[in-house]
């Protein structure tokens, strides 16, 4: 079997968000620590799946992976175009000019697809917007009108809806029109920000369907964001679980289902409904909430909730660490 090509590389990326001083007379300045250090790979050709609670700061790294946030520091290596070196592009470094002709290859998908499309616009002009931007095809030429149909076509929608707006459409309908408006772009990587958690239930299996069809025809790599873990179970091919800003446990996803290392891991798979008596496996994390982003715990974050935390857990921040052939945890006592 092939290597699989790497599409980004993330060497110590962090974003903080400064805050307004209170006062004249405040020294400090206090920041949000959305991200802290992340270190990942990214590859072509996969769904890296991203969970865990709200606040976690999963969207901020997606929006920061695509430059839509500055990056406070690090890297983000992107390997799917070189420069005039033959070398991968810093997009964390890269000012304008060179961004702006990658914004087609790094696509979003909004969580809320009522207010992510603009109500004065018709369907065709949604999709055609980037298009028009990017100088793939003229204003009002016949080869983007039937592009754009077939683009429609290829994300469930009926060629007569072209001239339609926003508010015509249900929901899941709404956000086809936001996966053909990323899609018609010919991207190779598109950030999926919660695409389903806005939809209902009967609707979100058809949504994630046809974002699976369009990978495999496509040869797409998705950043597929969301808290829902039975969701991230069936779309990811590998799983990075957040915590306050930190990569806590990345794994394949049947590695990570069948042994999780982390306590905060298991925590989250343990509340997963299930109707097979044989899951008896439960953790009870210590009582509260996830602490403040602006003021984290020392050492472990996740100290202050974990039921198997040490005092060393207070002190040294723990590493993201190979224990297992693909299998990275940041924990001092792993579940092995």
């Amino acid at each position: 079997m092939a290597e699989p090509k790497l599409l980004f590389e993330l060497n110590n990326l962090t974003k903080h968000f400064p805050l307004k001083k209170e006062t004249l007379f405040q020294k400090e300045q206090l920041v949000v620590r959305a991200n802290e250090n992340i270190s990942i790979n990214i590859y072509q050709g996969e769904t890296l799946g991203l969970v865990g609670e709200s606040g976690c700061g999963k969207s901020t790294l997606g929006r920061t992976l695509l430059r839509l946030y500055p990056v406070t520091s690090g890297d983000i290596w992107y390997h799917g175009r070189l420069d005039e070196a033959g070398k991968p592009i810093n997009l964390a470094t890269a000012d304008k000019e060179t961004i702006r002709p990658l914004r087609k290859d790094l696509q979003l998908i909004f969580q809320d697809p009522y207010s992510s499309l603009n109500p004065r616009m018709t369907v065709g002009q949604i999709i055609a917007e980037g298009l028009f931007a990017h100088g793939v095809f003229d204003k009002n030429s016949e080869e983007s009108q039937e592009y754009i149909l077939k683009t429609m076509e290829d994300c469930g929608l009926a060629p007569y809806f072209v001239h339609r707006y926003p508010h015509q459409f249900s929901g899941g309908q709404r956000q086809r029109i936001g996966i053909a408006r990323s899609v018609a772009m010919k991207p190779k990587f598109i950030v999926a920000d919660e695409p389903v958690s806005a939809l209902d239930v009967s609707i979100q299996s058809q949504i994630i369907n046809l974002m699976l069809d369009l990978k495999e025809r496509d040869n797409l790599t998705y950043l597929f964001i969301s808290h829902d873990l039975s969701v991230i179970k069936y779309i990811s091919d590998r799983i990075g679980v957040m915590y306050l800003g930190d990569i806590v446990e990345l794994a394949s996803t049947p590695d990570l289902f069948d042994r999780r290392l982390h306590p905060y891991t298991e925590a989250l798979l343990s509340a997963i409904p299930t109707t097979d008596i044989r899951e008896t496996v439960e953790i009870k994390l210590k009582e509260g909430e996830m602490p403040s982003p602006i003021n984290p715990p020392s050492g472990c974050k996740f100290h202050t909730r974990c039921p198997y935390a040490q005092d060393r857990c207070k002190e040294e921040v723990p590493l993201l660490r190979e224990l297992k052939p693909n299998h990275h945890v940041a924990c001092h006592f792993p579940l092995l």
